[in-house]
């Protein structure tokens, strides 16, 4: 009998905040990121939430500085990020959401944007190690390429990420759930069969009202 899954989105979602602003601003606090790319960084989330931004060509394009990075460096650098910075942000509701969905007996994973380095300590924090679906950035012996491993997990590409996800889990998507803030996420709150906004943007909350779909909120 297939099982039935409970998807979880991050960035503003089971965090109260974006952990792609957050990580900005730890690697400028390090001297590793300049004010001007801060400040570009930062205006890029606002045309993000808006809307008026391509993400899933501008993702690669971030992406593509780590290229040459040493892979257990980038490691280490976002666990100790994930401790300092991020924790604080964790949603007290979504983790609640989190553990009784196990309770349920439902298979329990984060479907998010940001990459495997950023993920895989909140899936290990929430007691679902490996249990996650993002963007994958790409490693050959030791060094990451600056290349993603297409799809980028945005938009139609988490969908394609979910449905791997569920045939390896035996999940049945119709029956699962799907936790956003996004209307980004528009593709895979269709293809689940219990969508949720949490604490939605504009778009999101209006559609949500329209389609009568649960409105949550985690924060």
């Amino acid at each position: 009998m297939a099982r039935t899954a409970a998807l979880f989105d991050l960035d503003k979602t089971l965090l109260d905040t974006s952990s792609g602003q957050l990580y900005a601003r730890y690697t400028y606090r390090l001297g590793q990121m300049s004010r001007g790319e801060l400040l570009r960084v930062t205006w890029w989330g606002i045309l993000s939430r808006l809307g008026l931004l391509n993400m899933e060509n501008l993702i690669p394009r971030l992406l593509a500085s780590a290229a040459g990075d040493d892979e257990q460096e980038m490691r280490d650098l976002c666990d100790r990020w994930f401790v300092e910075d991020v924790m604080p942000h964790i949603s007290e509701r979504g983790v609640e959401r989190v553990s009784e969905h196990r309770a349920q007996g439902h298979v329990v994973a984060i479907v998010s944007a940001s990459t495997q380095y950023v993920v895989r300590p909140m899936a290990a924090y929430l007691g679902i190690d490996g249990q996650y679906v993002c963007t994958h950035l790409e490693s050959q012996e030791g060094r990451l390429t600056g290349e993603v491993i297409p799809p980028v997990c945005y938009g139609q590409g988490k969908v394609v990420w979910a449905e791997q996800f569920a045939a390896e889990h035996g999940v049945d998507l119709s029956a699962s759930y799907f936790y956003t803030d996004s209307i980004s996420d528009l593709p895979l709150l269709e293809r689940v069969g219990q969508p949720v906004a949490v604490n939605p943007d504009p778009r999101l909350r209006r559609l949500a009202l329209k389609r009568n779909w649960p409105i949550e909120t985690f924060y």
